[in-house]
């Protein structure tokens, strides 16, 4: 339920709040966290904004080959710190919220290409990111697959309140996105 989703992937604390400025003429794109360019962090700290702050779900998955459903979703969450059981609890939540409890101990290639892009959806939100960026989240999975995993993605959205910005080629699915940017003439552009 959307209930128990929130409570598994709880708002991440307020600390400071997240933005991404890009500056035109110069051609340099820069993200500020909390008011500070992250381009000027030391290497850990950024490695550190990317293992917290920010969750990817990649056009395909990435999943790792040796691990089942259930070990790709904890692993990301044991390296940030938490603990094993807590871990797993959070991941099979999420993996059952997806649709996926019956395959928690599947390898990737014996899932589905919707499957396993569903699993990828998991470890992208495990660790409660404060954002959420997602290329091509669909595209290589067949229509009929592509809308279920992609109602899915939206539902986990939506319930969680997470932000997520979508890189698409698929003018259906940005269709259905709340705000749509483009790039024209090397601008970003907003979509009527």
């Amino acid at each position: 339920s959307a209930a128990a989703l929130r409570a598994t992937l709880p708002a991440p604390p307020m600390r400071s709040s997240l933005r991404v400025t890009c500056t035109t003429g110069t051609g340099a794109f820069y993200g500020l966290l909390g008011g500070t360019a992250t381009s000027r962090l030391p290497d850990a700290e950024r490695t550190r904004i990317r293992r917290t702050e920010i969750g990817f779900v990649y056009q395909s998955h990435h999943l790792l080959p040796e691990f089942t459903a259930l070990e790709n979703v904890v692993l990301p969450q044991l390296i940030r710190g938490l603990g094993r059981a807590e871990a797993k609890t959070r991941a099979v939540e999420l993996l059952g919220y997806l649709g996926l409890k019956a395959r928690l101990n599947h390898r990737p290639a014996e899932l589905s290409g919707g499957e396993q892009q569903r699993v990828a959806i998991a470890r992208a939100v495990a660790n409660a990111p404060r954002i959420l960026l997602a290329d091509e989240p669909t595209g290589n999975l067949d229509t009929k697959t592509a809308e279920h995993v992609f109602a899915a993605f939206t539902q986990l959205v939506r319930a969680s309140g997470l932000a997520t910005i979508i890189a698409t080629h698929n003018m259906d699915i940005a269709a259905r996105m709340d705000r749509r940017v483009t790039i024209r003439d090397g601008l970003a552009v907003e979509m009527e």
